[in-house]
């Protein structure tokens, strides 16, 4: 499976998983969901209106990620803020927060 293959795989499982949490399926490559045991399937049309609902939801999550200081210069900022009465850490966070705003 290519990555786009398994990149897809990932947002289809997750998009499941979002609208029921105890579904029981396996998704093999391009093929189809398939669908376990007493789980009720779900159509294409809702995997994917959800896919793109959660695209949507989480597009600030990534970018933040990439923006945010490295946990150990989060915790010097921290730590010189404790001693010297400083907020360097709060203003970064808030700072790549402000950036990169939740839809």
């Amino acid at each position: 499976m290519g990555d786009r293959g398994l990149i897809m795989s990932r947002k289809q499982a997750k998009a499941i998983l979002e609208i029921n949490p105890n579904a029981k399926f396996i998704i093999r490559g391009d093929n189809p969901v398939e669908w376990i045991e007493d789980t009720t399937p779900i159509s294409d049309n809702d995997i994917n209106a959800k896919i793109t609902e959660i695209e949507i939801r989480d597009a600030h999550i990534e970018p933040r990620v990439k923006a945010y200081p490295s946990i150990e210069n989060q915790l010097d900022m921290q730590y010189h803020d404790q001693v010297n009465g400083t907020t360097t850490w709060a203003d970064a966070i808030k700072s790549v927060k402000d950036a990169n705003p939740k839809a």
